[in-house]
């Protein structure tokens, strides 16, 4: 994927899901320096409507060659450098189907423009200078958002909230290597270098590079979610649980122990968080070919997920089959869930190991599903599984481009401390100007905007 745009290329894509019968309006959109007659020679406007940037005709697609009439669709135009990627963009919003876009679509294509290639649109607001490296990929976290929060962190990385730090620590070290080089250039001319000041300079930036580095896992959190596995003895009221959480019937319920035998799964948002639960088969040693299939799934699930749910049933206590699933998930992040406490008038905790967080439920009630939900939060927020109310959040590229970054200046620091000569210093500071560069779109190779835009949806 080149970063120099192709002349006279006009691109077109579908910009909205199309499923049958489910979308009531449907878009197709080009850019580039074609789209406007495309546009002429495909649609008919009646009357007298004015053809300007930023007004939406009515009228219809028409095939040019067949002059057959193939939707009643809406025009709006905007010119560049008013519009997404800072060309002329077109948008036929059409009525909602496969068909009616799917047409429209061929005959742009048959009229001069070439299919997009996924994230075209948004690559090519980056080059023509509409968006930084950052906005795009907030642009595709935004429409990836599986939460509010997410969502509020994806507008806030559109608003420059990321680029803007980034940008001014950049510019520091800019700063720096240029006071550096004019001394190696000109130190007759020039008062001796305040070394003192540079240090400073240089923890600073160090000291926002880690503050901005330790949102890494919770960006993580925000775009992918919390997998939480429920885990148990069979009949302690597991799939109760995942019911009354998701407020459904996900998983069926009966006094039969090993009614479960597969991992169900629910999504949920706690928090803003999203949560992926995994109800799992009770854990038990069994001779029944296909239950003994769920318990060994139901292994995997808790040793994947980022947080178990060990529940118990409060009506038996703590027995020796719990101690042996804990001893399989001890090392996991836990919350010990104390089920059915409406069976007992009072619960004595005994005999089981320390469990930092203890919530008791009636999953059957749907008692205590609130302070299940307050337990996550404070585990999230505690550090345990990273915290999620933010408003800045960098992906895993952005961390390592960061990290990158960290340990240049790091080693810059160490070259000072060692009184190493003036070019040296340069060498650290000029990579950690490189890797702060590629965060936000300064620094970078065709290879890494190919690899970051192959992943946006066709249409963005």
């Amino acid at each position: 994927m080149s970063q120099q745009l192709p002349q006279n290329q006009t691109i077109a894509a579908i910009a909205t899901a199309i499923v049958p019968q489910q979308g009531s309006i449907g878009v197709v959109r080009l850019s580039g320096d074609q789209a406007v007659k495309i546009a002429e020679t495909l649609f008919v406007a009646p009357g007298q409507q004015v053809w300007e940037s930023h007004r939406i005709l009515y009228g219809y697609v028409r095939d040019p060659q067949t002059q057959q009439m193939v939707d009643e669709a809406l025009l709006l135009i905007m010119k560049a450098p008013r519009s997404y990627t800072r060309e002329d963009v077109v948008e036929f919003h059409c009525h909602g189907g496969i068909m009616p876009v799917q047409q429209v679509l061929q005959l742009c294509v048959k009229s001069g423009a070439r299919l997009a290639q996924p994230g075209e649109f948004t690559l090519r607001a980056f080059l023509n200078g509409r968006l930084d490296l950052t906005q795009a990929e907030s642009i595709a976290d935004l429409v990836g958002a599986r939460s509010a929060a997410a969502a509020q962190t994806a507008l806030a990385g559109l608003r420059g909230k990321l680029a803007t730090p980034i940008r001014q620590l950049r510019n520091t070290c800019l700063d720096i290597l240029a006071e550096i080089e004019a001394r190696i250039d000109f130190e007759d001319d020039l008062p001796p270098l305040n070394e003192e000041l540079i240090i400073n300079q240089i923890q600073q930036v160090l000291a926002e590079l880690s503050r901005i580095l330790a949102t890494a896992n919770q960006g993580e959190l925000l775009r992918s979610g919390l997998k939480v596995a429920i885990v148990g003895r069979p009949n302690v009221g597991k799939s109760s649980l995942l019911n009354a959480w998701s407020r459904s019937d996900r998983a069926i319920v009966t006094p039969l122990p090993g009614t479960t035998r597969d991992v169900v799964e629910s999504q949920l948002v706690v928090g803003g968080v999203p949560v992926q639960v995994l109800d799992t088969a009770g854990i038990r040693e069994t001779s029944d070919i296909v239950e003994k299939i769920g318990v060994d799934r139901s292994r995997q699930a808790a040793q994947e997920a980022d947080l178990v749910l060990l529940t118990i049933d409060s009506s038996t206590g703590w027995v020796p089959a719990d101690t042996e699933i804990y001893e399989q998930v001890k090392h996991r992040t836990l919350i010990l869930i104390v089920n059915k406490i409406d069976l007992v008038e009072k619960f004595t905790p005994s005999n089981f190991p320390e469990i930092p967080r203890i919530v008791y439920t009636a999953a059957a009630q749907n008692k205590g599903i609130e302070d299940l939900e307050k337990a996550i939060l404070e585990a999230v927020n505690a550090g345990d599984l990273q915290a999620a109310n933010m408003d800045l959040a960098i992906n895993q590229r952005q961390a390592g481009a960061l990290t990158r970054a960290e340990i240049a200046l790091q080693q810059c620091a160490a070259t000072i401390g060692q009184q190493l000569p003036l070019d040296f210093w340069t060498i650290d500071l000029r990579g950690t100007i490189q890797a702060l560069g590629e965060v936000t779109g300064e620094e970078i190779t065709e290879s890494v905007l190919e690899r970051i835009f192959s992943r946006f949806c066709i249409g963005k």
